[in-house]
């Protein structure tokens, strides 16, 4: 899967968030694994990137609770939580695909 592609279809899912991409590519993320990447400045030092967040505080049945459009390039998440400022860009969501043929593609490199 290429990092700029757009999705088709986004959906919440229990405790996964699937994205159906343009090209029929399915992504199935674990709800709290998405929640853990958030890159806000709550969750993720600005200038260092270093994760702000303790993953201890984050429950393991979180869930999302809605799903927006930003713009044409990313999602923003409601988590169960209480959390919400995160965006999720099009291309981070590419980049942390957990499908096999992801993850076998993320390993060569």
């Amino acid at each position: 899967m290429s990092p700029s592609q757009i999705p088709e279809r986004i959906h919440r899912g229990g405790h996964e968030i699937v994205v159906t991409w343009d090209d029929d590519h399915v992504g199935e993320y674990a709800a709290r694994d998405l929640r853990l990447a958030c890159q806000c400045a709550g969750c993720r030092e600005e200038m260092t990137g270093r994760p702000l967040l303790d993953p201890a505080a984050v429950p393991h049945d979180v869930e999302a609770v809605s799903i927006q459009l930003v713009g044409s390039y990313a999602i923003r998440i409601a988590w169960s939580d209480g959390h919400s400022t995160g965006i999720y860009t099009y291309d981070q969501l590419a980049a942390l695909c957990p499908c096999a043929a992801c993850r076998a593609a993320r390993a060569e490199h």
